[in-house]
């Protein structure tokens, strides 16, 4: 719960006033930047990897702070970010991993002008009871407990000027990505597109009410899942109103005292889960980090927050699945194509560059379909995601690759990879033991 003394009384909700405040962070990192080039100059060798982690600490706390004061998309982006370990260096990762669960809820004056603006009523008439404090705060909106007719519910309310403000935000923020990240705007612009597309559609609430509504009766065969009901009438663009569920977030529950089987049964219910949306709807909730699934007492997998979903056509499923099917490796014109097909190989590639690019993407290939290769997989083996952030540390620091022009895969990719990443993450935390085919 939530203190008030923490709560913010403001936001910046005006374009100019948050580039400004995002302007500034950037200025600060450059700065700092500068004094690590000069110290560098004169520090030995041996020293040199703690003078790095000390500019990373400093630059990461000064980002986090920012993002976390505007929301927004700044600190979906954070969030967005955390979820792969492997993309950011270690201080970054640790507090933009805060913005998985919590950030500094708005003050309860703000929280009542929205619903107010919203519903055109006194928060009094359209609920028998409202919390003042949060119980959640993220990057979009904040969580409050409330009752009416005998139900307990949670409110989810979006901050002011987040909509407005998305797009502007994202072009601000973006350079001071490129440069946390060691990455080059031309190489990544249609994956920005793509993420900007997604984070736009989090801020309508009302097309999240019907996605959520939409995959929960899609998934009601499944066996072990819950969904929050929606109350209709009290949600809008800006405010949702469901069920409050109870269950403990799946960080908490792996780390309890649950047994292996408890733990293989609640790693099959995700693994299947994620599996029909994926193969068989084609719409898939892409926003799997722990704070989004709780495990109830009745050990049902309750899911939560679809406001960032991705739908694909069969066309581009086709494509992305083809990487599944283990002959690829022993066919090197069937690679070749698959690769192109994926924007992978570029026409203006050398025939040096095709080999390593071939090259990468068979070791890449080979890691991530182990899973599903292996048809029973323990994702507590450490080294199957180690092995994953060694590669992308590699890859990362490869001068050659960076020297390639042209942006790599398809941008349809993105939440792919985002939702499995994710999943084994999850699956890793667990320690579960799960029947992969």
């Amino acid at each position: 719960m939530a203190s008030e003394k923490n709560t913010q009384d403001s936001i910046r909700s005006t374009p100019l006033s948050r580039m400004a405040e995002l302007a500034g962070t950037g200025a600060r990192v450059g700065l700092n930047y500068l004094k690590y080039y000069g110290q560098r100059a004169v520090t030995p060798e041996s020293a040199a990897t703690s003078l790095r982690a000390d500019l990373d600490e400093v630059n990461a706390r000064a980002v986090y702070a920012s993002f976390s004061k505007l929301k927004g998309g700044p600190l979906k982006l954070a969030q967005m970010l955390s979820i792969d370990e492997n993309l950011l260096p270690p201080a970054y990762a640790a507090q933009f991993a805060q913005a998985q669960y919590s950030a500094p809820p708005l003050s309860w004056p703000l929280v009542r002008r929205t619903l107010e603006r919203e519903f055109g009523q006194p928060v009094e008439a359209l609920y028998d009871s409202f919390t003042h404090e949060a119980a959640h705060g993220a990057s979009i909106g904040q969580v409050h407990v409330a009752t009416r007719a005998g139900k307990k519910l949670a409110v989810k309310v979006q901050y002011p000027g987040v909509a407005e403000s998305m797009r502007s935000d994202l072009r601000v923020v973006k350079p001071v990505a490129l440069q946390v990240l060691g990455l080059r705007e031309e190489d990544i612009a249609h994956y920005f597109t793509e993420v900007e597309a997604r984070l736009l559609e989090e801020t309508d609430y009302v097309a999240e009410l019907h996605r959520s509504q939409e995959i929960a009766a899609a998934c009601a065969s499944l066996t072990g899942l819950h969904f929050p009901a929606f109350y209709a009438d009290r949600c809008s663009r800006r405010v949702l109103t469901m069920d409050w569920l109870e269950g403990l977030t799946l960080d908490r529950y792996a780390a309890s005292a649950a047994t292996q089987p408890e733990r293989d049964r609640i790693g099959q219910i995700l693994w299947d889960f994620y599996m029909y949306q994926i193969h068989v709807l084609k719409l898939f909730h892409a926003d799997p980090h722990p704070g989004n699934f709780l495990v109830g007492a009745d050990g049902q997998v309750c899911v939560l927050d679809f406001g960032c979903t991705r739908s694909i056509t069969p066309e581009f499923h086709a494509l992305q699945f083809t990487f599944l099917n283990p002959a690829l490796l022993e066919s090197p014109a069937e690679l070749e194509t698959s690769l192109c097909a994926m924007d992978v190989l570029l026409p203006t590639d050398s025939a040096a560059q095709r080999k390593k690019l071939t090259h990468l993407a068979r070791e890449s290939i080979e890691l991530l379909t182990r899973p599903f290769r292996a048809g029973r997989f323990d994702f507590a083996d450490p080294t199957f995601l180690r092995a994953m952030y060694e590669m992308g540390e590699v890859n990362r620091q490869d001068r050659d690759l960076f020297s390639m022009r042209g942006a790599r895969g398809r941008a349809e990719s993105v939440y792919i990879n985002r939702a499995f990443f994710g999943l084994f993450s999850l699956l890793h935390r667990l320690r579960a033991v799960v029947e992969t085919r």
